[in-house]
């Protein structure tokens, strides 16, 4: 059994599809323990407390100065010993001495097929409003091992989605998250377990 956190900044949904696999047995070998957002109206808190979880919140404009929000950071989540730690929208670049001291233990979400409108900027919405300023015909969601670089991890999963004429930004991002995201991250958490990787 392993000890998963997960770190949102937003509603959850990512989270959500995590917890259904857990709760249906798509993912297996995994004691969700914390749920952390640096936002403490972050819906995803609420998510984690219905379902018995518990929420954690580290802001940022908690702290003056950003080296001690770092260290809150790096600390509640020791607190944890956690095992795998899943970014599923948490939109905070993470401190250095972080991501090496949980060196291939973290995974990250993103919504698009990486390489392409990934790295600094492209986050949320904005992706798909790149995609669709491009006029590329297929997108999708990629699920990697963060490293110190953004978006520049070993790609675990990816799966495309195909872009539609009619598309709006908010359209084509319900569509990744369905058809790409909310099965890609529960996938890669349970072969991760399973020590399928």
């Amino acid at each position: 059994m392993i000890r998963v956190g997960v770190m949102v900044s937003g509603t959850g949904t990512n989270l959500q599809a995590i917890i259904d696999a857990v709760q249906s047995g798509a993912i297996t070998n995994v004691s969700l323990e914390m749920v952390l957002s640096n936002k403490k109206d972050a819906y995803a808190l609420e998510r984690a407390k219905q379902n018995n979880i518990p929420a954690v919140c580290v802001s940022p404009k908690d702290y003056g100065e950003r080296a001690d929000f770092h260290r809150a950071l790096i600390e509640t989540v020791d607190a944890y010993q956690l095992d795998l730690i899943v970014l599923a929208g948490f939109l905070v670049v993470l401190p250095k001495e972080f991501v090496r001291k949980y060196q291939g233990r973290i995974i990250n979400i993103h919504p698009s097929l990486i390489p392409s409108f990934c790295g600094d900027g492209y986050y949320g919405l904005r992706v798909h409003e790149a995609v669709l300023k491009r006029g590329v015909k297929v997108t999708g969601a990629t699920v990697h091992f963060v490293d110190e670089g953004t978006d520049t991890g070993p790609i675990i999963f990816q799966k495309a989605v195909e872009v539609l004429p009619d598309d709006t930004p908010e359209i084509l991002q319900k569509r990744v998250m369905e058809q790409a995201e909310w099965k890609l991250l529960p996938a890669a958490i349970n072969a991760i377990a399973n020590h399928q990787l």
